[in-house]
Parts: C-alpha cells; sequence; structure tokens
C-alpha cells in the first residue's frame, strides 16, 4: 500500500515518521486525536482521483484534510483513516476583475485568497480569525460562515463552481465561472457543507465582491443582551454598509485581556459588548455616529478607523477562542438561535450547563446578527458528552440548529436527529451512498450510525421527544 502511494504522489510526499504524521492528528483543540498510517500530499487532480481509486480496490478510508482549523473532529484521522492533506493544492490564478472572480487550489489559505483579492482591487466576502490557516478546501466542506455572513452569506454563497472527485473516482463539477446554468443539480452547492463525505474539492471557482477603502469598526457597550439585539436591528435597518455584528460578555472580554495582556477598552467593563464593522465608499463615521447615539441602553463607545486600532478592537473577539483554550481544551458548541431567542438562550445556557456540570465554565460569544452563537464550555473532560447534549436538546427547544459554520463532525453525529428529520437523514445517507458507494470518505462524520427513532423528531418542527 505504501508502495503504491509512493508511486501516485511521490516518496516526499508520503510522510510515515511519527514526528511528522503528529500535525495531522489533532485538531487545533487538542480535544479529538487519532493516528494514521500515513500523512499523503498530492498535487494535482489526477493524483486525488488515483488515491481515491487506489483506496477503493484496498478498502482504506480516507480523511481529506485542509488547514486542520476544525473544531469538531471532522478532519483528523480518528479512526485510523488514511489522511489526505491538500496543502500542496495552492495555486491561486490572476483575478478575472471584470467577471469578479478567482479560481483557487483548495489548499490556498482564506487570508491568500483575501491578498490576491485586494491586489486586483477586489475583495473575498468570507473572513475569520483563523484566515491565515484555513483553507478554501475547508472551508467549503464545512461551508464557513465568519464575520461577514450578515453582509455576504457564508462560503456557499461564494462558490460559482468546484472540481472534486467523488468516492466513485469520477471528476466532476466545472471551474467556468458561469453564474447562470440551471442544468440539473448544483454540485458546489451539495459539495459545500458536505464534510468530505462525498468528494474531494481539489479547485473552486470564488466570486468576489467590492473593496470599500472605508473602514469603521465600533466596540460599543450594552447593559444587556436585549439592548444588543435591539440595537443590530436599529443598525441593519439604517446601514445597508453594516459587515459584522460581534457580542461578547463582560466575563468573556476579561479572560481576554488577562490571557493576552490587553489593556481594556473601557474604565468598567459593561456587561455586554458590540463590535460592529462598516465598510462603505465613503467614510461612514458620521453615519455610525448618528445611528448609535439614537441606540437604547448605551454605556461607552470606542470607534476606529485607522486600521491599527480597528485590529486592535478585533482583538477583544478574535482573541476569545485562545484566551479560552489557557483553560484547557474546551468543549465548542457552534449553534444558531433564532434572533428573537438569542437574549433567552444566552441568559439560560450557564445555568443549564451548571446543572450538569457544577465545575464548568461557560464562555458565550459569537456573531449576533445571524444568530449565531459560540458557546464554549472549560473545565470539562474530553469525554464528557452530559453539558453539550443539554445545550444541543435546549437549541433545538427554540427551534435552533446544533450547527451553525463548524459542521457536524465526529462531535455531533449523535444529536444531529435534534435539527434533521429521520426523512432528512435517511436522504442525504441516501445521496451519500450513491457518490460514495464504497463509503471511504470519511465515513465516521456527519451521519450517525443508524438513524433516530421515530420518536425522537426534531425540536424545530414542534415534534417534542
Amino acid at each position: 500500500m505504501i508502495g503504491n502511494l509512493i508511486d501516485i504522489v511521490g516518496r516526499d510526499h508520503v510522510l510515515l515518521d511519527a514526528d511528522l504524521r503528529a500535525g495531522y492528528e489533532a485538531d487545533w483543540t487538542g480535544r479529538f486525536r487519532g493516528s494514521t498510517i500515513a500523512v499523503v500530499r498530492p498535487g494535482s487532480l489526477d493524483e486525488v482521483a488515483g488515491l481515491i481509486d487506489l483506496c477503493r480496490c484496498e478498502g482504506i478510508a480516507i480523511v481529506a484534510q485542509g488547514g486542520n482549523t476544525g473544531l469538531v473532529g471532522g478532519g483528523v484521522p480518528l479512526a485510523g483513516e488514511l489522511v489526505v492533506s491538500l496543502r500542496r493544492l495552492v495555486t491561486i490564478d490572476p483575478v478575472d476583475v471584470a467577471a469578479r472572480q478567482v479560481t483557487v487550489g483548495a489548499g490556498a489559505t482564506v487570508g491568500d485568497v483575501r491578498a490576491a483579492a485586494a491586489a486586483a482591487g477586489l475583495a473575498y466576502a468570507i473572513d475569520f480569525a483563523a484566515r491565515d490557516a484555513a483553507t478554501i478546501g475547508g472551508t467549503i466542506a464545512t461551508n464557513a460562515g465568519g464575520i461577514n455572513l450578515l453582509r455576504y452569506g457564508g462560503t456557499r454563497e461564494q462558490v460559482i463552481g468546484v472540481q472534486a472527485v467523488l468516492g466513485t473516482g469520477a471528476v466532476v463539477g466545472g471551474l467556468q465561472g458561469l453564474v447562470k446554468d440551471n442544468t440539473g443539480y448544483h454540485f458546489a452547492s451539495l459539495l459545500c457543507g458536505s464534510e468530505g463525505t462525498l468528494g474531494i474539492v481539489t479547485a473552486a471557482r470564488l466570486r468576489l465582491v467590492a473593496r470599500h477603502e472605508h473602514r469603521v469598526a465600533a466596540l460599543i457597550g450594552f447593559r444587556t443582551v436585549g439592548d444588543a439585539v435591539a440595537a443590530v436591528a436599529d443598525l441593519r435597518s439604517a446601514l445597508d454598509s453594516l459587515e459584522a455584528a460581534e457580542i461578547m460578555l463582560r466575563a468573556g472580554v476579561q479572560l481576554v485581556c488577562d490571557a493576552v495582556g490587553l489593556t481594556p477598552a473601557f474604565a468598567q467593563h459593561p456587561p455586554v459588548f458590540l463590535l460592529i464593522e462598516v465598510a462603505d465608499h465613503h467614510d461612514p463615521i458620521d453615519e455610525i455616529s448618528s445611528v448609535v447615539g439614537g441606540l437604547s441602553g448605551v454605556v461607552d463607545v470606542a470607534v476606529a478607523s485607522e486600521p491599527l486600532r480597528r485590529a486592535a478592537l478585533w482583538r477583544y473577539r478574535e482573541d476569545h477562542t485562545s484566551a479560552i483554550n489557557t483553560l484547557g481544551p474546551p468543549h465548542k458548541l457552534d449553534v444558531t438561535v433564532p434572533i428573537d431567542r438569542i437574549e433567552e438562550f444566552i441568559a439560560t445556557v450557564p445555568g443549564l450547563v451548571a446543572t450538569v456540570a457544577p465545575q464548568a465554565r461557560t464562555w458565550l460569544f459569537g456573531h449576533i446578527g445571524d444568530g449565531n452563537i459560540h458557546v464554549n464550555i472549560s473545565g470539562l473532560a474530553e469525554d464528557d458528552d452530559a453539558a453539550d447534549e443539554a445545550v444541543l436538546i435546549h437549541v433545538a427547544s427554540l427551534a435552533g440548529s446544533i450547527s451553525a459554520e463548524h459542521g457536524i463532525g465526529a462531535a455531533k453525529t449523535r444529536w444531529l436527529h435534534l435539527t434533521r428529520s429521520s426523512g432528512e437523514i435517511a436522504a442525504m445517507r441516501a445521496i451519500k451512498h450513491a457518490l460514495d458507494p464504497d463509503g471511504i470518505l470519511n465515513p465516521h462524520v456527519l451521519l450517525p450510525e443508524s438513524l433516530p427513532d421515530s420518536s425522537s423528531e426534531r425540536f424545530g418542527n414542534q415534534k417534542m421527544v
């Protein structure tokens, strides 16, 4: 088997040494770890197809991996799978300015694509803290959202076309960049969010957006979460140029300041922080000031238009993850609830966790404009899922989703039935079997081992367990 792998990708790109494999065998959180016989690094579409054909013949399962920034165990070899790393597929073609598109390899990072777009006077809409490590292939696999979803949508909205190898070994998709093509099923949309269970994406044609020269960030302190939720509604109504709206709580901001040595933005930490960013072709600072001046419950405000100062404000939000990790590997739950349930959700989750894990601490932050709240729980054993289950059941009871942008991975397969019906899970399995008949592509993520009982229908359909 090793000899055949070497024949396909070359000796230098089959990693066998334990020290070389180690970085591919654990996820970013350190909570999910596995082992693999080898890490294989293909450098072309043909090599990816060759690997899939070989693994089909040998009955070897595959986990495709990009930057390995996943948070739900979806990209590491938890069951001994062969790791196929796509980090060599880093080509970024010249930007097609007229079409506002660019074709990139699956291993190109989000940060590099954003830089290429900026050099051409445009922008790539997807952005988040892991931009310099996360790859385009990985963001497609999870349908990543990020901080700008409020204005531009998630990854699925940015992918015009893909090139991919299915589990059958067939090459599908196209990179022509046609924005109107109604010839049947849209493979780009199907593969986006499939978590590597249907095919391995090798390249993508991405939509680019206008680049706005004027950017203003504002950190606003509020008395209550309800005030912040109402403020976002007002800001969205008044500012079409609103790109991001992030919520943080006093405890989380204090942890960030303590962990990474930041000076507090305000003399006293308010209970709730809202970080917004507005981008336009003209300076929007007067418009922002006018809207913020009319908001209720405001305690304090810090505004920045100069890049370094904006970056400093963003650190209070983007350093949450690293600060929480200083307390040990957290349980990370990436959920969505309806906008009108955010205040209730944030108020009840810490107490809910405390009832099943009194020693745990709950940290809440996230993308308030689209209802995506990141629930991080520290102080739990890695295999203690009681708090996870309590939170996810609560999310489903509020007609929410147990995954907003990180994916289901291996971490949440057992709870997929909370927000997907048995009919939907069966349909997804049928698609999986059609496109990966031998079940070699990431077989232990996303889909549960068995269908849920009919009594376990999703809360979102008002069918209660």
